[in-house]
């Protein structure tokens, strides 16, 4: 469907700066949406959305699990200059810090509304939720939608001494206050739509004037929920209605901007928090071949898909492989919407030109791949990659793939320092640190940079640059 009548439209908010909308999915893998390769079920809304825009094809979350990347996201940041790490449950000592500017923070002094609706998983009580980090609205939960007291099966845990039975009741919060409790399948399948409909409702009310909309889904993370709209619909099992439903609802987004006259001016960014959980076997998605998944440094755990569009600004159809990160979002849009930039150092560097269609612009060069607390455990420098040696997760033999609902079981293994070529080989499985010893050096001189600034467990370095997390006490 041609989108061209939709461009020439005039924009309500002409004299204003653009409107955000950042749809944010939770384990969404860099193969799952069509135009990425995904399949057998249909993105139509998403590929339309790539269509309309930018896709990005080496773009990378921050890390690969759910808190410390949504805390790059909304602040620039390496999670480990802001000290955020894992995903924090109930138990949770620390939260993202309140001295810590966010995306919504920075908008609000251009004078914009903003709300966030979903998954937050950045801080579980006040003052860290959303409300108290620059959003007007909230409605949606806390952490992620399996920090429940439930069985894979959706049954209470029969041993109340394992860990998981001891989770208090999952809230669905709106503003700082639990208005319903996640207690059932049920209950978790009407997650998206209702996450959806507070968006349609937040871009209806602030029609007139900017905003900036966070709408971070809890799919396609499990537990899968899907309404009774999207059952069996895409004939691709549940995590292909799943699927079907999540593209409803960034076309349910697309049409709201679209009915109010809207689309021409506002920034519209899909993209993920980290890859599949590959252990829940037909539960989860995919990485297009990318080696490994969730909770690695792999390319499968940390690339995933981002799709930029603007048409008051970015070109339609345009594919750029330039190495871009979650931190990069923060100053790009602050530049477009001419909003201040964080009083204190920043990871991320601004894309406008590149998004603006520049496409030999390379602004970033260079990746860091922590995780754990704070692990350095590769380094990307243009289309190299220099793995060190320490221990991972693998989804690999002797691994067993779990699946229709239930996890199955992990491995841990000893991983030697290796160099990848990205460009020719994104599986990640040709080692040619022997015949490129130039480049080993290079790499490993600049990881020796994070190490000094933000630190590294691995080889036991305090950085310079860290700041605290806030305390949950």
């Amino acid at each position: 469907m041609s989108c061209r009548p939709v461009f020439a439209q005039q924009p309500l908010q002409a004299a204003a700066g653009p409107n955000v909308v950042i749809i944010f999915m939770d384990d969404m893998g860099y193969g799952d949406p069509v135009c990425y390769g995904g399949g057998p079920y249909q993105t139509p809304h998403i590929d339309a959305l790539a269509a309309s825009g930018m896709r990005f094809t080496n773009y990378y979350a921050a890390q690969a699990v759910c808190t410390a990347s949504r805390s790059a996201l909304m602040t620039g940041c390496y999670p480990t200059r802001i000290s955020m790490s894992g995903a924090l449950d109930h138990n949770a000592k620390f939260a993202l810090h309140t001295d810590e500017e966010t995306i919504a923070e920075l908008l609000k002094t251009k004078g914009y509304a903003t709300a966030a609706f979903g998954k937050w998983h950045l801080g579980h009580v006040q003052p860290y939720l959303p409300l108290q980090q620059g959003f007007d609205e909230y409605y949606g939960i806390p952490y992620s939608n399996d920090m429940w007291a439930y069985d894979y099966d959706g049954n209470p845990w029969k041993d109340t001494s394992f860990w998981r039975a001891k989770y208090p009741p999952l809230p669905l919060i709106e503003g700082n206050e639990t208005v319903k409790i996640i207690s059932s399948f049920a209950d978790q399948d009407e997650l998206t739509a209702a996450f959806t409909n507070r968006a349609v409702d937040f871009i209806r009310r602030h029609k007139e004037k900017p905003f900036f909309l966070y709408l971070a889904h809890a799919m396609v993370h499990v537990p899968l929920g899907v309404s009774e709209k999207f059952k069996g619909k895409s004939g691709a099992g549940i995590f292909g209605d799943v699927m079907e439903e999540i593209d409803w609802s960034v076309g349910q987004v697309m049409d709201e901007l679209k009915r109010n006259n809207l689309l021409h001016n506002t920034i519209v960014i899909f993209t993920s928090d980290n890859g599949p959980w590959l252990t829940f076997g037909n539960h989860a998605g995919n990485t297009a071949g990318l080696r490994e998944g969730k909770a690695t440094t792999w390319d499968g755990g940390l690339k995933v898909p981002c799709i930029v569009s603007w048409p008051a600004a970015i070109p339609a159809g345009k594919v750029n492989n330039q190495l871009m990160a979650a931190m990069d979002i923060l100053p790009t849009i602050a530049e477009f919407c001419k909003a201040p930039m964080p009083k204190q150092k920043i990871d991320g560097v601004s894309f406008s030109a590149a998004w603006k269609g520049n496409m030999n612009v390379s602004p970033r060069t260079e990746f860091a791949y922590y995780y754990d607390r704070n692990n350095l455990k590769a380094i990307r420098k243009g289309a190299w990659k220099l793995v060190f040696a320490a221990n991972s997760l693998t989804y690999s033999t002797p691994a067993v793939i779990g699946g229709n609902r239930y996890p199955g079981t992990y491995v841990t293994v000893d991983v030697p320092m290796a160099l990848y070529h990205l460009t020719t080989d994104p599986g990640e499985d040709r080692d040619v640190q022997g015949n490129y010893p130039e480049i080993v050096k290079e790499l490993q001189e600049a990881a020796q940079q994070y190490r000094m600034t933000l630190g590294d467990g691995l080889t036991k370095t305090a950085g310079s640059e860290v700041r605290p997390a806030g305390p949950i006490r």
